[in-house]
């Protein structure tokens, strides 16, 4: 009997730990299906900031191996081609994808204008057609180039890029929707400089120039130690960004005058800042100024979320 009642509740308990096991499982495999789900029929809204300052000047910064303008048209193709890739796939029910471009301040030239209307898609259901996805990455190819080649005819890229202001005043409305996967896309050499716009704050500002770097004397190796122990940075703009990613590109830093580490300031100035504003650890990746080919599965794997 004693016997009996040993095996009994044994066989209980290991039924209870085979209930609890497939209780685990099927939560599991429906957490799964969830995330698995949610993947499928996430919507993208791909916003990209161009920085038209004098970087892309071919006199001032004239790079033999690939000019920088032609370098951004590159990443813009790798921006609208992963697009493509992310949203061709699914059902057309799930469609409900953007993509646009935005400058700071926008162009005095009218032409820069028109032509980044070409770059703004809503694919939905009602349009998705396979040939009007596929038409997306060709369009941004051209359409972009241009843009640039009318850039470099402007004289008012010389004031700079308000990429401060941008997020100070824009990025929220522009750049994030609800139940969006929000990603924005930067190219810039990682410099920020706009000059209606020359804030300072104790050992804080709106801008960061090589020059800067120098003033601030962060152009040492004790760089690190100078910044955390004087609180040098951008000035905080109070926005709540955890629902979006950001994805830096063009990073070009100095390399005259002593500036061995700017980029590495570079990098901490806008890591603290964007994470001040909630970014979350993992969603921000700040990349230098390299090839379009080399560039491309970089580009790719993270708007794929890799």
């Amino acid at each position: 009997m004693n016997r009996l009642l040993i095996i009994t509740a044994f066989s209980l308990t290991l039924l209870g730990c085979a209930s609890d096991s497939n209780k685990q499982a099927e939560k599991e495999i429906k957490t799964n299906s969830t995330t698995k789900k949610n993947k499928q029929i996430s919507n993208l809204n791909i916003s990209i900031l161009l920085d038209l300052s004098d970087r892309i000047d071919t006199t001032k910064y004239n790079n033999p191996s690939m000019q920088f303008y032609r370098r951004d048209v590159g990443y813009l193709n790798s921006v609208a081609e992963a697009f493509e890739d992310e949203i061709k796939h699914k059902k057309s029910r799930h469609l409900d994808d953007k993509i646009q471009l935005y400058f700071d301040p926008e162009p005095l030239n009218p032409k820069i204008n028109d032509l980044s209307n070409q770059l703004k898609f809503h694919v939905t259901r009602d349009n998705g057609t396979l040939d009007y996805i596929n038409a997306i990455s060709s369009t941004y190819a051209y359409f972009g180039l241009e843009i640039y080649k009318q850039a470099l005819k402007d004289a008012n890229h010389d004031n700079g890029s308000d990429t401060w202001g941008f997020f100070k005043n824009k990025v929220k409305d522009y750049c994030i929707d609800k139940d969006y996967r929000n990603i924005l896309v930067i190219l810039t050499d990682g410099y920020i400089f706009y000059e209606d716009s020359n804030l300072n704050e104790d050992n804080l500002s709106s801008y960061i120039t090589p020059k800067k770097i120098r003033h601030k004397k962060l152009n040492s190796s004790n760089w690190k130690e100078i910044i955390e122990s004087n609180n040098h940075g951008f000035i905080p703009v109070n926005q709540d960004l955890s629902n979006l990613e950001i994805l830096v590109l063009g990073i070009n830093p100095s390399t005259s005058n002593n500036n061995d580490y700017d980029y590495d300031v570079l990098k901490k100035y806008w890591s603290d800042w964007l994470y001040g504003m909630g970014l979350k650890e993992g969603n921000f990746e700040f990349k230098m100024a390299e090839l379009p080919a080399n560039m491309d599965i970089i580009i790719k794997n993270f708007i794929k979320n890799k």
